[in-house]
């Protein structure tokens, strides 16, 4: 089973879950907002995926971010600071039976569910 996680009013999930409904793709859905991301989880994303990978700087989570906190971020900090903020994740994690995948590529994420 395929599983997305991240937040349903981001336009990248929209985006993924239009493109897996359109491909007749079942998925399960993992809303931060409700089940947020507890650190088990995101050590998990960060073992598959790396840190470099889950992080997004480009966000207005992380500008709000304190300073400090930006130029500390290594990956024993990551999970905790990931859990504390899930919307610092980037979007959408996905998880096809084992492959991970960090964002939104069709071409990637068409691979992945044709390997099998």
């Amino acid at each position: 089973m395929l599983t997305i996680y991240g937040i349903p009013n981001c336009d990248t999930i929209k985006k993924t879950r239009r493109w897996l409904e359109a491909n007749g793709v079942e998925y399960a859905f993992h809303d931060y907002k409700k089940a947020g991301c507890p650190p088990a989880l995101a050590r998990r994303f960060l073992q598959a995926l790396g840190s470099e990978q889950l992080i997004n700087t480009r966000g207005t989570t992380w500008r709000n971010l304190p300073e400090s906190v930006r130029n500390t971020v290594s990956p024993a900090t990551a999970a905790n600071l990931m859990s504390e903020h899930p919307s610092l994740i980037r979007r959408p994690i996905i998880d096809a039976d084992g492959v991970w995948l960090a964002g939104f590529n069709e071409a990637e994420l068409r691979g992945v569910l044709h390997r099998n």
